[in-house]
């Protein structure tokens, strides 16, 4: 499970973040987790939370958005949405000559502070 990790690193940059900005306390974590990045969300949730106890981030709303699965038909010559990532053909021509478009990596979006 390598949500644990990511959470890490991410709690990581937001502590960051927020001490650079005279937080007292984080209250909120917006992240976008890529289409091709393999993570479930609710291990995602669980491991971030587990994460954030004894630090300024403890008890902040996690919120998560799932990227769509996007890629670039050559043959087609425009943008399709995969139905699953596990799928690499173009859902309208059948393809396999497709360019991923999606990311697959985690990205923090927003971090909401409280400084009082």
């Amino acid at each position: 499970m390598h949500e644990i990790t990511l959470c890490q690193r991410a709690l990581e940059i937001v502590e960051q973040q927020a001490t650079q900005h005279g937080a007292k306390r984080v209250t909120g974590v917006w992240l976008k987790v890529g289409a091709f990045s393999c993570v479930e969300t609710s291990a995602m949730t669980f491991c971030f939370d587990l994460v954030c106890r004894g630090t300024l981030a403890e008890g902040c709303k996690l919120h998560v958005e799932e990227q769509e699965a996007e890629c670039w038909c050559e043959k087609c010559q425009e943008y399709v949405q995969l139905l699953s990532v596990h799928v690499r053909r173009c859902p309208q021509c059948q393809s396999n000559d497709l360019q991923i478009v999606a990311d697959d990596g985690l990205q923090i979006q927003r971090i909401e502070i409280d400084q009082e």
